[in-house]
């Protein structure tokens, strides 16, 4: 992880003297994350025997991929805060952002093709892919509330297993495991998604700033429908359209909403939900060799649930 760290140090330094596109990237940069799925990449590729720039690249490419993606949802959804500090939107503008997200794309998938590995390229590829289709079918459906279970779970699926799902099954297959052990880690990534999301969703219906740094319910004020959410409405069909006439407003109140979904034990659900897909996930671990990466692994999966439940 040392290795990550200085060359994304590196990356942010020569973009902050760059172009504008390349300075808005560098901002996000310079606000550091979780690191948990480049964290991921590393303890795949322990279970076999690969080459440290090959593990190094893939950690660097999924962390700028997931910057990339970062930089253009905070267009998409006008957000004015990222990890406690202003976004590039806002300090850079929108374009600026957009070209800045493109930029981080480019870098990241150059540095998979330095793999020399076609396989994992493509899977990379097809991450974004399932990324831009996610995230299509939620601004469809922006602002209405009334999102499915199972659209619900496509757009998880694509917009957050997918990238967990690449970072395992990645690191795994570059370090020359077994299908079945790139089976079983990819599995396991998209079940840690998903744990990973439900846990977002709780966190943005607290009633203080996360550890993200974004203001508390953001995702109800850019009309999204969080699990919570939709467990409420489920069990309250007249919140929809109390919770949409909220959103619509310029300084909304949402104290007695909260109130109302937290009365449905809606948060509750959710947490049960996020820790059955970590109990899946772990159980994966099983079918693996047992030892010190294994447990890392069900480390990192607890700690993601852990959160916020």
């Amino acid at each position: 992880m040392g290795t990550l760290e200085r060359e994304l140090l590196d990356l942010e330094s020569a973009a902050a003297s760059g172009n504008l596109a390349q300075r808005a990237a560098a901002h996000l940069l310079r606000a550091p994350g979780k690191r948990i799925r480049p964290l991921c990449v590393f303890l795949a590729a322990s279970y076999g025997v690969p080459r440290r720039e090959d593990v190094a690249a893939l950690g660097r490419a999924v962390e700028l991929t997931h910057a990339a993606t970062l930089l253009h949802d905070d267009v998409i959804d006008d957000a004015a805060l990222r990890r406690h500090s202003p976004t590039a939107r806002v300090v850079f503008g929108n374009s600026a952002s957009v070209l800045g997200g493109d930029h981080l794309l480019v870098e990241a998938l150059r540095t998979v093709r330095t793999t020399g590995s076609a396989v994992i390229l493509d899977g990379l590829l097809a991450a974004i892919d399932s990324m831009i289709d996610a995230e299509a079918v939620q601004l469809e459906r922006r602002g209405t509330f009334t999102v499915s279970r199972e659209t619900y779970d496509r757009v998880v699926r694509g917009k957050t297993a997918a990238l967990f799902r690449w970072s395992l099954a990645s690191g795994a297959a570059i370090a020359g495991c077994s299908q079945a052990e790139v089976e079983v880690l990819g599995a396991l990534g998209e079940d840690l998604g998903f744990a990973f999301q439900l846990v977002d969703d709780v966190l943005d219906l607290s009633a203080v700033s996360d550890e993200s740094g974004k203001v508390p319910l953001s995702d109800v004020r850019e009309g999204k429908l969080t699990w919570p959410l939709l467990c409420a409405c489920e069990a309250q069909p007249s919140l929809i359209m109390t919770i949409r006439a909220a959103a619509a407003e310029p300084d909304p109140d949402f104290s007695s909403i909260l109130s109302a979904v937290r009365a449905t034990g809606a948060l509750e659900a959710t947490e049960a939900r996020a820790w059955r897909f970590a109990q899946r996930a772990t159980r994966a671990l099983d079918s693996l060799p047992p030892g010190v990466t294994t447990e890392a692994l069900r480390a990192v999966v607890h700690a993601a649930v852990r959160r916020g439940c």
